[in-house]
């Protein structure tokens, strides 16, 4: 019996979102155990909530549905996203010169292909965000939002050669059961029951400019959507450990490195080793921390900037000042407007 459930360190993908890429297929009456064995997975994997499935698997079933179905967005929209759009989108978006034009051209593309949204992007002083704008008053399935954050975020990073990150993605839809993977590949800071979904992040990457020969593109098109689909992080890994231990730690409680390796049992050169070759540091685990918690606290108004500074370890507001626009890009203050911003004119839908 062919599975392939792998174990969470290789590059894999949850089954529940095997389930949810179906989930449509399945509710019209398709025989979703025949799709399964086509990629090499036993129907009886999706009664394992637990397992994992390889990228590889996935993209295989992600580009089966596509052309079987002739829909790119797994029968979420009333109207179909063709087999091909997103090649063409590519296409189209490669020749456009910053990545703001590329991002406008992309999303008036994905308003003229879907029905039931429509985005738009903005900039708030130092973020930007790009806004769904729906027509119907319930919110979609938390998977049709990722997913479009999928299509939209993968294309955007290869468009400019790199990895920007999200510093918030918030969804009109309920917390789902699961949310592991989607915090890997978009962002820690994932909020639910908004008023509107949209993602935020630095307005700086917008003036990118675009340089993608046509060879990249033929080379990203062959190896898509496994290229868009971010490697899911080794929850048993030595970075992942000290993440959650900071977590449990006020700031000022942090240990050193030699503290930390020793509570480890390692040398202090070992814990640099085995780090660097992840490509992480302590220093770098500690900022994406307290970038994490900083965050976090900015979106409660009730709690200062001198509070966060204090809780974050910082001696004064403007030390936690210049870390987070180096973090992140933005002014905390530019952060905190954009995210307890009411929206303006809608309630989440499109009028």
């Amino acid at each position: 019996m062919n599975q392939r459930a792998v174990p969470v360190h290789k590059d894999s993908i949850s089954i529940r979102l095997v389930e949810e890429a179906l989930r449509a297929f399945a509710l019209r009456g398709e025989s979703t155990d025949e799709l399964l064995r086509e990629v090499g997975l036993e129907p009886a994997i999706l009664a394992m909530p637990g397992a994992r499935v390889e990228v590889r698997v996935y993209s295989r079933l992600w580009l089966l549905l596509a052309r079987r179905f002739d829909d790119e967005f797994f029968g979420m929209d009333p109207r179909r996203m063709r087999a091909g759009s997103f090649a063409f989108l590519c296409r189209v978006c490669r020749t456009q010169a910053t990545l703001e034009e590329a991002l406008r051209i992309a999303l008036d593309f994905f308003g003229l292909t879907f029905e039931s949204f429509r985005g738009s992007l903005s900039r708030s002083q130092s973020l930007a965000e790009v806004v769904l704008h729906e027509r119907s008053a319930e919110p979609a399935r938390s998977f049709a939002y990722f997913t479009f954050w999928l299509l939209l975020h993968g294309l955007a990073c290869w468009l400019v050669g790199r990895r920007f990150p999200l510093l918030a993605v918030e969804s009109r839809c309920a917390v789902p059961d699961y949310i592991d993977d989607y915090r890997v590949m978009f962002s820690n800071n994932l909020r639910f029951d908004r008023p509107r979904s949209r993602i935020i992040f630095a307005a700086d990457v917008l003036a990118l400019p675009v340089r993608r020969s046509e060879a990249e593109l033929a080379d990203f098109l062959a190896r898509a959507p496994s290229n868009i689909l971010v490697k899911y992080r080794d929850t048993g890994s030595m970075a992942h450990r000290i993440k959650a231990h900071l977590r449990t730690l006020p700031a000022e409680r942090w240990p050193t490195g030699e503290e930390l390796a020793q509570a480890l049992c390692v040398s202090p050169s070992t814990l640099r080793r085995r780090l660097a070759e992840v490509g992480q540091s302590y220093q770098a685990i500690k900022d994406a921390v307290r970038q994490e918690m900083a965050t976090a606290w900015l979106a409660d108004p009730e709690v200062t900037f001198g509070e966060i500074a204090a809780r974050l370890g910082f001696a004064e507001v403007s030390a936690f000042y210049r870390a987070f626009r180096k973090w992140t890009g933005s002014n905390p203050g530019h952060y905190r407007a954009l995210i307890l911003q009411s929206p303006i004119g809608q309630n989440g839908h499109a009028d």
